[in-house]
């Protein structure tokens, strides 16, 4: 038996916010899931990713406390450099923290961070066009 990846799973503080934030990058989640404890949207190649608030987590981890972001993240493949500005700006525009600007990294690739409502990173990048 080898365990296998199903789901990424995330603490939000905010529901709606966090569920606004991941439906203007393009995650499906269901009519209705920005009220609910917990919610799930389907991922390329079966997976999910599912956010429960924190009061959710704490009915089953009276321990648990939040961090302050930057334990996980999510990378996403845009289909371009252009995209990559594109929606980094978008989400900057609708009041969201841009931990990064877009760049050109060194390992050839269009790359920016911006931060969820709860100020874990996602990375936006798309390869560069090759040089030669």
């Amino acid at each position: 038996m080898t365990p296998r990846l199903d789901a990424i799973g995330m603490v939000a503080s905010d529901m709606a916010a966090s569920v606004t934030f991941y439906r203007r990058l393009g995650f499906d989640f269901p009519e209705g899931s920005e009220e609910q404890p917990h919610a799930e949207a389907a991922l390329p190649g079966g997976l999910r990713l599912m956010l429960d608030t924190e009061e959710t987590v704490r009915s089953f981890h009276p321990e648990w406390r939040p961090g302050r972001g930057g334990g996980g993240g999510l990378a996403l493949l845009c289909d371009s450099p252009a995209e990559v500005d594109a929606v980094y700006e978008e989400l900057v525009a609708a009041g969201h923290q841009g931990e990064l600007k877009p760049w050109d990294a060194v390992w050839g690739q269009r790359y920016a961070v911006v931060l969820d409502p709860d100020g874990n990173g996602v990375d936006l990048f798309a390869p560069l066009p090759s040089a030669g």
